[in-house]
């Protein structure tokens, strides 16, 4: 018989074409973890995250389930994942879950953050992690042009798929922009994100900093709805996700 198995999983994205299995390569985050538990079970395994990061993306606290029929303890699950995983890709955490749980389905919020690096030097043991910008910014501008995004709103001009079928509606409950040091990290919290929506608001409230485009103009970009007038989708590298709510 079955049990269903939730997992927390962190993982370097920098290598990855993303969470998502795909045909035309063995790269992804999803792929790799079902490759493992289909050798520890001696059966096809199917890992369901709680969301698709994109390639290069990274996670502290993706979520994941799998049903598995297996004698081995949540501990020793864990154990035989991080021994022939990736030393990029790390399992923090297996525990028995119910029979309905699911990881996307259930999740009631997500924290994403994006570090940007703001400093005068070269980020050299950060790279792959934070996205450079050598241009002046206005933190307190792009804080009141972030106030105008925080509420439940169509967002579809933070959406990179022109062709997104289902609703665009999102309800977002926190941007926070704090500067540590030489580093300005963007912290957003909701109850979901459209495909690359995070780096798309991050590159919009950018170009606010950047005075490239005013802070109350946030509430006509919203009414808008055309991915064509937000602001550039900043970089892969910078994005981590945080932790999932259930």
């Amino acid at each position: 018989m079955k049990t269903n198995f939730k997992m927390l999983i962190s993982y370097d994205g920098t290598r990855y074409q993303g969470w998502e299995r795909q045909k035309n390569t063995e790269m992804t985050i999803q792929g790799k973890l079902e490759s493992v538990l289909s050798l520890m079970t001696g059966s096809l395994v199917e890992v369901i995250g709680s969301g698709r990061t994109d390639a290069g993306v990274h996670a502290k606290g993706q979520v994941a389930n799998a049903h598995l029929e297996t004698d081995k303890r949540p501990e020793e699950i864990k154990d035989y994942l991080n021994q022939y995983l990736p030393e990029d890709i790390c399992v923090r955490e297996v525990k028995v879950a119910s029979e309905r749980f699911h990881s996307r389905y259930n999740a009631l919020g997500k924290t994403y953050k994006y570090t940007c690096y703001i400093g005068n030097g070269k980020p050299v043991f950060d790279r792959k992690y934070v996205y450079v910008v050598d241009e002046y910014l206005d933190i307190d501008k792009m804080r009141d042009a972030a106030k105008a995004l925080v509420g439940t709103h169509d967002f579809a001009s933070f959406c990179s798929n022109p062709k997104m079928k289902k609703s665009t509606v999102r309800q977002v409950d926190r941007i926070s922009i704090d500067q540590e040091g030489d580093y300005l990290i963007f912290t957003y919290h909701g109850n979901g994100f459209l495909h690359h929506m995070v780096r798309i608001l991050t590159g919009t409230l950018l170009e606010v900093g950047m005075g490239k485009r005013s802070a109350d103009s946030m509430g006509e970009l919203i009414e808008a709805k055309k991915r064509s007038l937000a602001g550039f989708t900043v970089p892969a590298q910078g994005l981590c996700m945080i932790e999932v709510d259930y």
